[in-house]
């Protein structure tokens, strides 16, 4: 059940082919190094925000996982609700023991980002939060060199040249940003001497 196809909306370029299997290894050896930290238990009960077709259900498919999307999702193996993070959720104040969110808040409008980490704070009593690099050098999503680095309306025309296909205004974060608004340790994923993604983590805490 793990995810292969990482950029499975860009099947037609192939530095996106090329990359999929590549990004897939990489979340793995990420999931395998940092998810521990999450400290989970059995019994646990887990809310995976922009959980996409399978999302963590792909690499942890025993834990009770609650998957959340914007957009409607009828293969998704598990409980599923649509709904949008950056207004309302439909739970209780800490609800869940762990909140996990991958690669989401940066396609999230700057705006609406601390409506976003405030609402999924407020439903879990711990957080994974990951979202990719700003210094890294290379685009994640349209794999071009520099691309996030350049004013909006170069990077709309650069973009076109990417893996990503449409033209969205993803903005990435830097590790500040993280830790201000998830209020959580921040750990760096490397690739060699640089940073490849930040992960927020606040480590899940029994229903008390």
């Amino acid at each position: 059940m793990a995810p292969t196809d990482v950029y499975g909306t860009a099947r037609g370029q192939a530095r996106a082919r090329i990359a999929s299997p590549v990004a897939a290894r990489a979340r793995r050896r990420r999931h395998e190094r940092f998810f521990a930290l999450c400290g989970l238990r059995p019994g646990m009960r887990v809310l995976d925000v922009g959980c996409g077709e399978l999302g963590l259900r792909g690499l942890e498919p025993g834990l009770d996982i609650t998957g959340v999307d914007l957009a409607p999702r009828p293969g998704y193996p598990g409980p599923f609700v649509q709904a949008d993070a950056t207004e309302h959720l439909p739970f209780a104040d800490g609800e869940f023991d762990l909140v996990y969110s991958s690669s989401v808040v940066e396609h999230v409008p700057r705006a609406q980002r601390a409506a976003f980490a405030a609402e999924l704070r407020r439903v879990g009593r711990g957080l994974y939060v990951q979202t990719p690099a700003f210094s890294f050098p290379v685009e994640p999503h349209a794999l071009l060199p520099f691309a996030h680095w350049l004013p909006v309306a170069a990077r709309r025309r650069y973009w076109r040249l990417g893996a990503q296909g449409p033209w969205e205004d993803i903005a990435l974060l830097r590790r500040r940003e993280l830790a201000e608004l998830f209020g959580a340790t921040v750990h760096a994923e490397r690739w060699g001497p640089l940073v490849k993604s930040w992960i927020a983590i606040a480590p899940a805490l029994p229903d008390r």
